[in-house]
């Protein structure tokens, strides 16, 4: 039971590889359909909210240990993916979560870039401890365009540090790869958002209707970056 009284929620059944992430996220309610403006991309006929899972600590329990797990993976191949990194930085606001579950679980040191448009010096945007010189890997909830990673990406870099790879929970498939590999970063995704609709449609979630409206939608926000 939960502080409040109330019965706290677990995952019904457990689903293959990342698909428990998708699992997740519709049983805690962080999957709509409707027509969202998200920033600069408007008329998205899905909205995600990975937040909801701050509620379950057994949620941000497991993408810490994904992501510890993903990043050992792709720096130990014999030609690695992914650099060596010391610190993790979170995204604000939506990468604090994942990025703080990732540190306790990796015992990498966290920092990340204050979200306050009234701090004016580079040394005081950057909370926690760091050095010119050491390398960073972003993390962040959801990659749309990568303009919050890319954002971040620059401020850190005018600090000294230097970023060369970022992981996001969610990619929504949108250009944000593509613009953030030409800035000398590559991202890497627990689940991209037709892997997500793919999962909700074979599993009986959606209709083929919801599904064909999302991927025409996605397609055309392809489009429109080339």
């Amino acid at each position: 039971m939960s502080a409040s009284g109330r019965a706290a929620w677990t995952p019904q059944g457990d689903e293959p590889g990342n698909l428990w992430l998708a699992r997740a996220l519709w049983d805690s309610g962080g999957i709509m359909f409707g027509d969202f403006d998200l920033g600069a991309t408007l008329g998205s006929p899905v909205y995600l909210n990975v937040r909801r899972l701050i509620a379950h600590p057994w949620a941000l329990r497991r993408i810490g240990e994904l992501l510890n797990d993903e990043t050992r993976m792709l720096g130990g191949m014999l030609r690695p993916t992914i650099a060596p990194f010391e610190l993790i930085a979170g995204v604000p606001m939506g990468g604090l979560h994942a990025a703080t579950a990732f540190s306790l679980s990796s015992n990498v040191p966290m920092i990340y870039v204050h979200p306050s448009s009234q701090i004016r010096h580079v040394a005081e945007e950057i909370e926690g401890a760091y050095y010119p010189g050491q390398t960073v890997i972003l993390v962040d909830d959801l990659m749309t365009r990568g303009g919050s990673l890319s954002e971040t990406a620059d401020l850190l870099r005018s600090a000294g540090l230097m970023v060369h790879d970022a992981f996001v929970l969610i990619d929504r498939g949108a250009g944000g790869v593509e613009r953030l590999r030409r800035e000398g970063i590559n991202v890497h995704s627990l689940l991209t958002l037709e892997g997500l609709l793919n999962f909700l449609l074979t599993r009986e979630l959606i209709t083929e209707a919801i599904y064909a409206k999302c991927l025409t939608w996605l397609e055309g926000v392809r489009e429109s970056d080339r």
